[in-house]
């Protein structure tokens, strides 16, 4: 398929294109080491542990971590997700989230509770879609085991306050759980200044990395189980799995191709002109936010400004179903946005916008201006559609 004229404003599902020297220059350098790291005692195989590290140094460095941060692997930030949430909750525990979350972190907590294992509580967030930090401090109580909140709304694109949050969890002694896979790469992050205790993160998104890779960030001191277990390349007599980080959290081989691709990456985010890329990208998500908004019959979601946002615009057409507007800006103006719930549904009732969703809107550091006044010409039409 010609994708070559596709006009791709589906960022937040997953970045596209990615940057082709990233892939081609972790392809080769896989190609070239192709040991598994801490699998064999040979020079080769500890060099891929080498290249392993040096991505996990980099992770500490980009998300403001401490330096004895453990930086474990995962296949992405649902699985991240799932380690932190189940390696730290016990039966007759207590989770603080909210109305945000996305169903990775939703449906964890659901299943827990429907196991009679925890109870949990959720705070809602006001017409601009924030959350204030008083209502988390509110719904602490003497069993809360951890608070688990999402930096950045994939439906609504605002970013939460999430020092303040932290300080609250800090003067309680309570665990901040970050999941950060919308905001990672969009916005600068400080994981130890703002006292979170855990950190999930995906590649695919704003960090410009493959699908399948992603991880977890934690506080030396949090005290997480595995949940699950295998080889791990050490203390291979044991038949108890490892308590050593990272090793207690990354059980079976290692996606040693997606570290690197997510290495190479992380030191394409930081050039200077990535940066510059990054501040347009916010600029054209606001040309995009103007445009709708002058739209007769299109309804725009918590984007009345674009403070403390990442480039996300989310809206429905009056009349029209969801789906049907994302089908018609793709097959009649081969643009490609998201339609429907968005995996975060709670979000969507709150809204009124349940069942059927609506059209998100999530430009890239590859797009142009052209492409954002083709976005706002085909929904002006679509909206004097009957």
């Amino acid at each position: 398929m010609d994708n070559t004229q596709l006009i791709y404003l589906d960022n937040a599902a997953t970045s596209y294109p990615k940057p082709s020297e990233c892939m081609h220059r972790a392809l080769d350098r896989y190609l070239q080491l192709g040991a598994s790291p801490s699998r064999g005692g040979y020079d080769l195989a500890r060099e891929a542990e080498d290249a392993v590290s040096e991505v996990r140094h980099a992770l500490r460095r980009f998300f403001g971590a401490g330096a004895d941060y453990p930086v474990c692997f995962s296949s992405n930030a649902t699985d991240a997700l799932n380690t932190l949430i189940q390696g730290l909750t016990r039966p007759g525990d207590h989770v603080v989230s909210t109305c945000l979350e996305h169903n990775s972190v939703l449906r964890p907590l659901h299943h827990l509770r429907v196991q009679g294992r925890i109870e949990f509580d959720l705070a809602g967030f006001d017409t601009n879609g924030f959350v204030d930090p008083g209502d988390i401090a509110a719904m602490i109580r003497p069993q809360t085991r951890l608070v688990i909140i999402n930096h950045a709304s994939n439906v609504l694109g605002t970013v939460q306050p999430v020092a303040a949050i932290g300080e609250i969890c800090r003067s309680a002694g309570i665990p901040l759980i970050l999941d950060v896979s919308q905001s990672a790469g969009a916005i600068p992050i400080a994981m130890k200044s703002w006292h979170v205790s855990g950190l999930a993160f995906t590649g695919h998104k704003s960090l410009l990395g493959p699908c399948g890779i992603g991880g977890l960030i934690i506080h030396p001191d949090l005290p997480i189980r595995p949940t699950r277990f295998g080889g791990t390349g050490i203390d291979s007599a044991n038949l108890f799995h490892t308590q050593t980080f990272p090793h207690r959290l990354e059980a079976g081989t290692l996606n040693l191709l997606g570290i690197l691709a997510l290495g190479e990456s992380l030191s394409y985010l930081q050039t200077p002109e990535t940066r510059e890329c990054l501040i347009r990208e916010m600029a054209l998500t606001e040309k995009l936010r103007e445009g709708l908004s002058e739209i007769d019959g299109i309804d725009l979601y918590a984007a009345q400004s674009l403070e403390n946002h990442i480039p996300l615009i989310t809206c429905n057409v009056r009349g029209h179903v969801a789906a049907d507007v994302g089908a018609i800006l793709d097959g009649d103006f081969n643009i490609a946005v998201r339609a429907g719930l968005h995996c975060a549904p709670l979000v969507h009732e709150r809204l009124g916008t349940a069942p059927n969703g609506a059209i998100r809107f999530s430009p890239g550091i590859f797009n142009r201006k052209a492409h954002i006044h083709a976005a706002i010409s085909a929904m002006s039409i679509i909206s004097r559609s009957e």
